[in-house]
């Protein structure tokens, strides 16, 4: 293989050919090693010097990701391999292993068709494993396996040639045994991972080599070779011999499907347009000159160019100039000012750019994260990203000086945006500001990069659980009435059930779809074929029906009954809390003739009553968001992790133990967790490994609700005393 010459020349021509592309996601657990193997796939491609791989960190572009040892964003990289004679173009993301993160991960796998997934040899697979896994074949991302750090098993737990590989067996197995539960088709359709096939490679990222079934008859290189060097400790022979950024990518080339082939499949499951029609024909085909449909994956700035829009192309061409529409912004004429790729932290622009790729560009000022953009005046929007987790911690963040408010207020938009796991609430009159989470690390690196990349001296408070509301009973039909008595609003509320609410989490159900799809998934899960038919509205978890017949002007009312159903869902009336998993319905509607008298002033705040009376006449109640918490300690230690978790109001579920050490899993809610990482670390002598992962919202606990309420109302300034459906209904 030349290096060097694979040069900026050689991507920018590789472009046009879709064939020759693969773009990939690398994913593992935290600390399994991706970013290290990132960096040494670039030094085969000759992009960074071989010496400074694994140490370097290339991807690894943040000063914070630097100084902690870990990926916080996802980062993209273009690099040429040759395979076969041929040479082909890789778009490599690499992204986050820290469960605060995994939105990045979600996000980077809307852009490419194939992950390789990293496992440590000698932990073997995590919980952040699976959710990568489940992550990556949710979206059709076809996977491979490279297992890290075989150099461990053999010289720091000195097992044998033998049990080095029956090991070695039990992680391929494991994590096919994941890919069958996750997606039972695929993997029957051939995408079970088979050392003998090629799909599995192993090595360490660390000491760059790493071997492969079809890499060991083409090189010579034999397990026995591997054993025996690393207990030699002569990692560099091993490095000539069978480098690891051959080994890897020729499996990339091999197993991972190209645009072409990957969005035939992956359309129909990110996109629930016709497929018949000119774009989905063009998306399915992967065309570049069918009409522009571009997601967008990830927004971040350029201190220069302003904001930068990456994303993933699936028709048509871009190239500056060109005039694009963003889906859901009423405004049109977002001009495209550069087009490029990114190189690491470097952009590169290019003249233009077609299908297949993953183009960064700037001018798409109206576009967030999961924008679709397209050159059609109208299309349906491509599925919107679904995060695993929710935002479960928030800081109160305010301007040390109150000059710089206005500029936090335009870095808090532009946090908002870069990051959407973020949830950011501006209140301009207090000048205090909430950001939510998924958990003390998230929250940490935000507000530590709003000091020192933006440049805003701010103070945090402590942070502080965000909980939710839902209804527990049945209610209705309750009456809102508009402040003039004009107009009056009757509803129904309920409990969603879990089933409808699990559609809704999983994207199976949306309001992307068409009527009749969307109607019959629901009577599929066990709805009422009149309610599903008349299905309004999707706010969350939350579904609004109008079952309502042949009442005048109801049509042109309806938007302002969804603002009003909005704010209401948007702070339930006991804690000022987002509520979810409502069934709302619409049984009745008074309006008055003359429109001047249904204006926003007037239905807004009636159908907001209707609906927070209702919910505490529905029995409402507070949730409280729980993580699931795996904590692998010698066996010894079992007694420490169990009183760990029972002692913050948690449970223990299960506990394996593998020769000499114990897992222990369970959960816990969020609120009892600060500070969970330095008493394990003392309760264990430093010696445990754990991990968290959201886990979803419980009810709190009967004897304790008041007590939260309060704290919570006072918190935010609200009137202690505990809210009735009167403060609503008169």
């Amino acid at each position: 293989m030349v290096r060097g010459k694979k040069t900026i020349e050689r991507v920018t021509e590789l472009m046009n050919e879709p064939v020759h592309i693969r773009n990939i996601g690398i994913v593992a657990h935290i600390d399994h090693g991706k970013t290290t193997l990132s960096d040494n796939l670039l030094a085969g491609a000759g992009i960074i010097s071989e010496e400074l791989a694994g140490k370097q960190l290339f991807m690894d572009s943040d000063e914070e990701e630097q100084a902690r040892g870990i990926t916080i964003d996802a980062s993209n990289v273009s690099m040429v391999h040759e395979y076969g004679g041929q040479e082909y173009l890789i778009n490599m993301i690499d992204t986050p292993g820290h469960v605060d993160f995994g939105g990045d991960v979600t996000r980077a796998m809307r852009a490419v068709d194939g992950a390789v997934v990293l496992v440590d040899a000698v932990e073997g697979t995590m919980p952040q494993t699976e959710t990568v896994l489940r992550q990556a074949l949710k979206e059709q991302v076809r996977p491979v396996l490279f297992i890290n750090k075989v150099d461990r098993l053999i010289n720091e737990l000195k097992v044998d040639e033998m049990e080095m590989q029956i090991r070695l067996g039990k992680v391929i197995d494991k994590v096919n045994k994941l890919i069958k539960g996750m997606n039972e088709e695929s993997y029957n359709a051939g995408w079970k991972l088979d050392a003998t096939k090629g799909t599995v490679a192993f090595g360490s990222a660390l000491y760059n080599w790493a071997v492969s079934v079809p890499f060991m008859k083409k090189s010579g290189v034999s397990f026995k070779d591997v054993y025996a060097k690393c207990k030699e400790g002569d990692m560099k022979w091993l490095a000539q011999k069978s480098p690891l950024d051959e080994v890897v990518l020729d499996m990339v080339v091999t197993h991972l499907p190209n645009p072409l082939d990957a969005q035939k499949r992956r359309i129909k499951v990110i996109w629930h347009g016709d497929h018949e029609s000119p774009e989905g024909k063009a998306m399915l085909n992967c065309d570049p000159n069918g009409p522009v449909t571009l997601m967008v994956t990830d927004i971040s700035f350029d201190p220069h160019a302003g904001e930068v829009a990456t994303g993933r192309l699936f028709s048509g061409k871009l190239k500056r100039g060109d005039e694009l529409f963003v889906m859901g912004t009423a405004r049109k004429g977002n001009r495209l000012q550069q087009v490029g790729i990114f190189m690491g932290p470097k952009r590169v622009e290019v003249e233009e750019l077609v299908a297949g790729n993953i183009p960064a560009v700037t001018g798409l000022k109206d576009a967030i994260v999961g924008s679709t953009v397209t050159s059609l005046q109208d299309m349906i929007p491509f599925e919107s990203l679904k995060h695993y987790s929710e935002p479960v911690m928030t800081v109160a963040v305010e301007a040390k000086n109150m000059k710089d408010l206005p500029k936090l207020v335009e870095v808090l938009r532009q946090v908002g945006k870069e990051d959407p796991t973020l949830s950011v609430a501006i209140n301009e009159e207090t000048g205090e500001h909430l950001i939510s989470g998924m958990g003390e690390l998230h929250l940490e690196i935000i507000t530590g990069r709003i000091k020192r990349d933006k440049g805003v001296e701010i103070v945090t408070s402590e942070p502080i659980v965000v909980y939710r509301e839902t209804a527990t009973q049945k209610a209705g039909p309750v009456e809102g009435k508009s402040p003039n008595r004009h107009n009056r609003f009757y509803i129904e509320l309920e409990p969603l059930p879990e089933e409808i609410v699990q559609l809704i989490k999983n994207n199976e159900v949306s309001m992307n779809m068409t009527a009749l799809e969307r109607r019959d998934v629901l009577v599929k899960a066990g709805m009422d074929k009149d309610e599903a038919k008349n299905v309004k509205d999707i706010h969350g978890t939350n579904l609004f029906i109008d079952m309502t017949k042949g009442i005048q002007y109801l049509n042109e009312t309806m938007e302002l009954i969804l603002e009003g159903l909005h704010e209401a869902l948007g702070g339930g009336p006991l804690a000022d809390e987002p509520v979810q998993n409502m069934k709302i319905r619409l049984v009745d509607v008074k309006l008055h003739e003359d429109a001047i008298h249904r204006g926003p002033a007037q239905v807004i705040p009636a159908v907001r009553a209707a609906v927070k009376g209702g919910m505490l006449l529905a029995g409402d109640s507070l949730l409280e968001p729980y993580q699931k918490i795996q904590i692998t300690v010698p066996t010894e230690q079992m007694g420490s992790a169990t009183s760990q978790i029972q002692g913050r109001r948690g449970t223990v579920f299960d506990i394996q133990s593998e020769g000499d050490t114990i897992t222990v899993v369970g959960k816990a809610p969020v609120a009892e967790l600060f500070g969970f990482a330095g008493d394990i670390r003392s309760a264990t002598e430093g010696r445990a490994m754990w991990s968290t992962e959201f886990a979803g919202f419980e009810i709190v606990p009967n004897n304790m609700v008041k007590e939260t309420v309060q704290a919570i109302r006072k918190r935010k300034g609200l009137k202690e005393s505990m809210p009735t459906p009167k403060d609503y209904l008169e």
